[in-house]
């Protein structure tokens, strides 16, 4: 099937000699562009963390004008998820990944240029409705090719997921050189997005899903917004929503404000250091994913969540206090047990989602949470950075720190609950 014909949505009838046609790549290859194509876009979408001091210094920016250029990202994110979250569903998984790639090259070449507070909200902007595309495509598309194993679908798309965001701060560090170091990182990643466009587009593909009798194809692209018709899962995903809400709230400070405060008290003047202490949290959750036992669905999700969410709360309060002392080493510690903390919590209760949800909604479901979760990066950040330019970096982080530490008791207790109400 071709990639135009997927977009038009031609069932595989209306084209049956061009159906053959096209790369019949393995399996093997089908998953690394799959998850692939999602890992190199959240790397893309995270280069900028270490890079934020130096565009601030450049173009002027305050607190909040950080803050509002890393949640343009988030709001554009959310809303083609809420909008387009579904259409991988119905136009193909391929053509989706292939749009979202056009839209992240576009985006990296805007941030790379942008002299304006309102450029760098453009670029990330159309890269968060890269992101989008491809979130839902992509974990659609590692279920159907591991139809036996689900939870190590759901793995790979959190490894997928979390991994980029905790490679791409450091990656910006290190691929900020020369006399331009806040444009290398963002065209050598779009070099790597250019690169996947010929396997996505010569790969053969499934067809796309002829509409029902009577149904235009701008009524199955309709937004859908978060009415999932969840039924017995929809406790299963509200607690994974609350969840990656919070944990996302708490990556945002992370990957935002954070860098230049922990920069100021540690005295850290290498970028590459800089985006490693900002993706730590992302890397140990990545960690974690990888390294869990594999646990029949029956067993998932609700013992390992409240240790997973205490250890997140924990780590993040003692972040919070270990950067106003300055000690590195109580720092790093505690950013390593957030992370762990928040890749127990929430893969748990991922895999659980996943494995309630039928295989027809999966797209949808898995777009709806990251709605959710994704808008932990966008409010609380902006908030943060608003709180921030009244009181000042140090009391706002405190002040953040903390509330993200109750938070997480709080949720630690509704699992908990959840986990005796079941038994």
């Amino acid at each position: 099937m071709s990639l135009f014909a997927e977009l038009r949505m031609r069932p595989l009838e209306a084209a049956p000699s061009k159906a053959a046609r096209g790369w019949d790549a393995s399996r093997s290859v089908r998953l690394a562009l799959s998850g692939g194509t999602l890992f190199v876009l959240l790397v893309g979408a995270n280069l900028a963390t270490p890079l934020y001091p130096l565009l601030a210094a450049r173009l002027g920016l305050d607190a909040l004008g950080i803050s509002i250029a890393f949640a343009s990202y988030v709001v554009s994110l959310i809303a083609v998820l809420l909008v387009a979250g579904h259409w991988s569903d119905h136009i193909g998984r391929r053509a989706a990944l292939t749009v979202a790639v056009l839209l992240g090259i576009a985006g990296l070449a805007v941030f790379a240029s942008a002299n304006s507070l309102l450029m760098l909200c453009l670029g990330r902007a159309l890269h968060g409705a890269a992101v989008a595309l491809a979130t839902g495509a992509s974990a659609a598309s590692l279920r159907e090719l591991l139809p036996g194993r689900p939870e190590w679908a759901s793995r790979a798309t959190l490894l997928s997921s979390s991994g980029g965001v905790a490679l791409g701060p450091v990656l910006g560090g290190l691929l900020a050189v020369g006399s331009r170091p806040t444009v290398l990182p963002f065209l050598a990643c779009a070099a790597a997005l250019v690169l996947l466009l010929a396997p996505l587009v010569l790969v053969r593909a499934r067809p796309a899903l002829r509409p029902p009798e009577g149904v235009s194809r701008s009524s199955v692209l309709a937004p859908r917004g978060l009415s999932l018709g969840l039924g017995s899962a929809r406790g299963s995903f509200w607690r994974a929503a609350a969840v990656g809400f919070l944990s996302f709230a708490v990556f945002g400070y992370c990957l935002s404000l954070a860098p230049g405060y922990f920069a100021a008290t540690l005295r850290l003047s290498s970028l590459p250091a800089v985006g490693a202490v900002a993706g730590l949290a992302l890397a140990a959750s990545a960690v974690v994913q990888l390294a869990g036992r594999r646990r029949p669905a029956s067993r998932v999700p609700l013992p390992a969540t409240p240790l997973g969410l205490v250890l997140l709360g924990a780590g993040t309060l003692g972040a919070g206090l270990a950067a106003q002392a300055g000690v590195a080493v109580v720092l790093v510690l505690a950013i390593v047990a957030a992370g762990v903390g928040q890749g127990i919590a929430f893969r748990a209760l991922f895999e659980e989602l996943a494995a309630a949800v039928g295989p027809e909604r999966h797209a949808q479901a898995v777009s709806a949470l990251y709605v959710v979760t994704y808008l932990g990066s966008a409010v609380p950040v902006i908030g943060l950075g608003a709180f921030a330019g009244v009181v000042g970096i140090p009391l706002a982080s405190d002040v953040f720190t903390a509330g993200c530490a109750a938070a997480a008791g709080v949720l630690a207790a509704i699992c908990w609950r959840a986990r005796h109400s079941r038994s």
